[in-house]
């Protein structure tokens, strides 16, 4: 699970794409090359970030629901987080069943169990360059019928 590459993939994290059976982008894709790159190594599941143009908005969607194995997954961009999501993600929430809610934006990676909701909260941080961030990081694991296991962070040092 990565997001915010912001049209850079950093060439030291593709031996974890490689080991991936899908990769989530949870957005700011920047280039529809970063995208076609990342499909070479697995599925890839992504939405739009804000700094997304309208063909990489004209491929992927604001928000994906989906289910993986037996978790139903929600991802947006921007969506906030346990105590503070914004409202169309928790409208959403509140109406459908949520296992697993996705986002990315403010470049800080994020593991947060939301109790209210009975949900897990995963924000990847950000891989790409630009931003405020100071570690590229990435979140790998994985799902087991409805069992997120073996959740592991990445990280290496932003070039300055």
């Amino acid at each position: 699970m990565i997001s915010d590459t912001h049209s850079i993939l950093d060439h030291n994290f593709f031996k974890y794409f490689i080991e991936a059976d899908e990769i989530w982008h949870a957005g700011d894709i920047g280039s529809l090359e970063i995208a076609d790159k990342l499909k070479e190594f697995a599925k890839l599941k992504a939405v739009h970030g804000n700094i997304d143009n309208s063909i990489i908005r004209s491929e992927f969607p604001e928000m994906i629901y989906y289910k993986c194995e037996d978790i139903n997954v929600l991802m947006t961009h921007i969506g906030g987080y346990p105590g503070n999501y914004n409202k169309k993600v928790l409208n959403f929430i509140k109406e459908k069943k949520v296992d697993l809610f996705i986002s990315g934006h403010t470049h800080i990676l994020k593991v947060i169990y939301d109790k209210k909701y009975n949900l897990l909260h995963l924000n990847p941080g950000a891989l790409g360059e630009y931003g405020i961030h100071q570690v590229k990081t990435l979140i790998q694991f994985t799902v087991e019928k409805n069992n997120i296991k073996n959740l592991k962070v990445i990280e290496r040092q932003k070039k300055n």
